[in-house]
Order: structure tokens, then C-alpha cells, then sequence
């Protein structure tokens, strides 16, 4: 007899995290922009309102700084805010918020205080919404010690990471990217779940790693079956956590596969490709044989015209020459 698994998307995932969070734990709430009645921006809240009503899913006023704020009050009062920002260049409202206090409390507390806050937001390109909101900040956050940042780009990571995120008394800012909401797969189960801090392999290979993260690793795992027709063997590490970074993870793909191409949606300068690229350097430069490579997004600002759009972002034919370059084929 063959049982049927439920196929659920990216947004269904995120959902049944998050009912499953206010369910589990009367300490939890949502709030955010248009959370509650219109069902959030993306649809990822739609229908919580009507189950757990307005005083666990709270729509705010449209001032980031005050309801992130708020979050962090509520986070020391002992509550389990979930804060949602529209899209990732509104969180830049929220800024001294998010830097200055959630992420300071602990150290200038001298550890009296914590603050176990989850704070989500939409990031990234291909939704043609033009230069303000499409954006990947993502590298901005893992800069900044006391956050803890997290890029799920698996329905399994989208079901599950929320459950982890809520567990840390420290706060975690969750980056979920606008392409993957409608991706689907089965259902995952509770073996899908993986430590909130662990780099995962999605692809095992030898000749070269492939390393990305969020909305992202569609692209790369496209990018290596198109290399495996040319008989080229990649190893896709999809990082999950960009703060901490499983630094063990990297190193030990490229000493298995000694090439690296490190694919990243943010700008080159300044990003957190060129952060793993050092990394590499430090602690695994006797293992390469080839410079490390980056395929980052162009440094402009996004366009709104779809084509121009597209061509900005890395692309799977932009990883393709990429790592054929690295390895000297054509």
C-alpha cells in the first residue's frame, strides 16, 4: 500500500510554524504590519487572526521602530514576541532597535537580561518590486555580534527553524526570501529537523563545492545538475545559519572537493561571500587548488523591468561558467 504525502509550500510551512508556536505556548505572539487582518503581505499569517484573535496576532501601526521596539520590551517582560517586518528595507526603520538594544541587553546587562526575540522578514529579488524592496541585507545582520541570523531555504527549514529560533534566549532574525514562498515539497516530518546553527549538505560531490544559502540554492542545485551533464561532480552547502557560521562545514567540503564557488544574491563589496571567501583563506588555504570564486548580484541598484531584473541576479548559467572556469573546462 503506498501512503500519500501532503505537498505543502514554503508559505504553508511557515504558517504551521507559526500556529504551532502560538498553540504550544500562551507566551507567544505575532505582530507586525498587516499581519492580522490582511493575512501578512505574503499570505503567511493568513487565517491566525481568526483562530487565536487580536490580542496574539496584533496588527501595529506602520512605525518599525515602535513595534520592533515593543518586542524587545515585551522580550524582557518574559513574553515570546514573533515580530514581523514587511520586507527587509523596512527593518532599516527598526535599526537602532534591532543593534543597539535586542542585540546589546545580555552584554551591557552583564548577562541579567535577555532577549528572546524572533524577528522575520521578507528579503530578497525577482518579485519585480523594484530598488526599495528588493534588497539582500542579510550580511548587515550577521555583522553585528548578540543576533543570531537564520536563512531557511528548505520548506523543512521554514517548517521547523521558528521552533528553534523561539527556544534561543537571545534574539534571532529570521531572513525568509520572497522567491522560495511558493516553492512546495512533501510535508516534512520531525526527522527533518537539524540543529538551528549547522550548515547542511544538500548535494554531495567531489570535483567542486558550490556554497549559498536562502533563496539561493534553488539556483545552485540547478546549477550542478546542468554541471553533472557535463560530467562535472559539485557539492551544494547550503549554510542555513549566517550567524554563527559553521565555519567546520565549509572547511570540510573544501577539503573534500579543493574549488570553491560561493554564491551570494548580495553585492560583492562587502559581502558575506567575501567574508566566507576569507574564511577559506584562513583555515583551508593549503587545500585549494583554484582561487576561490564568487557570484554575487551587480552592483546597482535593482532594476523594475523583469529582464533587467533577472540579469543582475546570479543566475544558474552565471554558476555554471563560474565553476567550469575554476576547473578549466569549456
Amino acid at each position: 500500500m503506498t501512503v500519500e504525502t501532503e505537498t505543502i509550500s514554503y508559505r504553508e510551512a511557515v504558517r504551521l510554524a507559526l500556529q504551532e508556536a502560538l498553540r504550544a505556548d500562551p507566551r507567544v505572539f505575532l505582530m507586525g504590519e498587516d499581519v492580522g487582518h490582511y493575512g501578512g503581505c505574503y499570505a503567511v499569517s493568513k487565517g491566525l487572526l481568526d483562530e487565536f484573535g487580536e490580542q496574539r496576532v496584533r496588527d501595529t501601526p506602520l512605525s518599525e521602530s515602535g513595534f520592533v521596539g515593543a518586542g524587545v520590551g515585551a522580550a524582557l517582560g518574559g513574553m515570546r514576541p514573533i515580530v514581523e517586518v514587511m520586507t527587509v528595507n523596512f527593518s532599516l526603520l527598526a535599526l537602532d532597535q534591532i543593534v543597539n538594544n535586542a542585540a546589546t541587553i545580555r552584554h551591557m546587562s552583564g548577562g541579567q537580561f535577555s532577549v528572546p526575540l524572533v524577528i522575520r522578514m521578507a528579503t530578497g529579488a525577482g518579485k519585480q518590486l523594484a530598488a526599495q524592496h528588493s534588497h539582500s541585507l542579510e550580511c548587515w545582520y550577521a555583522h553585528v555580534p548578540g543576533l543570531k541570523v537564520l536563512a531557511p531555504a528548505t520548506i523543512a527549514d521554514a517548517r521547523y527553524m521558528l521552533a528553534l529560533a523561539l527556544d534561543d534566549p537571545d534574539p534571532v532574525v529570521i531572513f525568509e526570501h520572497v522567491m522560495l514562498y511558493n516553492e512546495t515539497a512533501p510535508l516534512p516530518n520531525d526527522n527533518d529537523r537539524q540543529a538551528m546553527d549547522k550548515a547542511a549538505l544538500r548535494r554531495s560531490g567531489n570535483d567542486l563545492t558550490l556554497i549559498t544559502y536562502g533563496g539561493s540554492l534553488p539556483k545552485v542545485l540547478q546549477a550542478a545538475e546542468l554541471l553533472s551533464q557535463s560530467g562535472i561532480d559539485a557539492e551544494v552547502l547550503d549554510l542555513r545559519c549566517l550567524r554563527p557560521l559553521d565555519t567546520s562545514a565549509i572547511v570540510t567540503s573544501v577539503a573534500r572537493t579543493h574549488r570553491v564557488v560561493i554564491v551570494d544574491e548580495g553585492w560583492r563589496t562587502g559581502s558575506l561571500a567575501g567574508e566566507i571567501s576569507a574564511i577559506i583563506m584562513e583555515q583551508a588555504f593549503w587545500e585549494l587548488d583554484a582561487p576561490v570564486a564568487r557570484v554575487c548580484s551587480k552592483e546597482v541598484p535593482i532594476p523594475y523591468p523583469e529582464h533587467l531584473e533577472q540579469a543582475v541576479l546570479p543566475q544558474p548559467e552565471d554558476i555554471v561558467n563560474a565553476a567550469k572556469q575554476l576547473l578549466g573546462v569549456s
